[in-house]
């Protein structure tokens, strides 16, 4: 059984930094992609980093591109997002999803969130 469970959340000042981390278990396929998405109420989820397990690849949505950073600790089962130079606008609620490849459409098994609320 696949699961995924989401921490790390809070209230962070702008220019802040906060770590995400999504511990997962169940996984029992060697190649597979683990994302992190955010949405805020009444949009749709937007991918914003994922990394694959075949080769460590990343991928990073521009607004975030140069400011989170997206990881993986297998041993531990557990993939972070290092969130550096926080801006309310990253203010939402984020998932980690897991899926065959980084495609939000690919995404099979998600789990519940955490909350990160950037403001003074």
């Amino acid at each position: 059984q696949v699961q995924l469970v989401e921490s790390g959340g809070g209230l962070v000042q702008p220019g802040g930094s906060l770590r995400l981390s999504c511990a997962f278990s169940g996984l029992t396929w060697d190649y597979y992609a683990i994302a992190w998405f955010r949405q805020v109420p009444g949009k749709e989820a937007e991918g914003i980093a994922c990394i694959r397990s075949s080769d460590d690849n990343t991928y990073y949505l521009e607004p975030v591109k140069g400011r989170f950073t997206i990881s993986r600790d297998n041993a531990k089962n557990t993939v972070y997002l290092q969130m550096n130079s926080l801006k309310p606008e990253d203010t939402a609620d984020y998932y980690c999803a897991t899926g065959p490849y980084c495609d939000y459409y690919a995404m099979d098994y998600w789990g519940n969130g955490t909350l990160v609320t950037v403001s003074s």
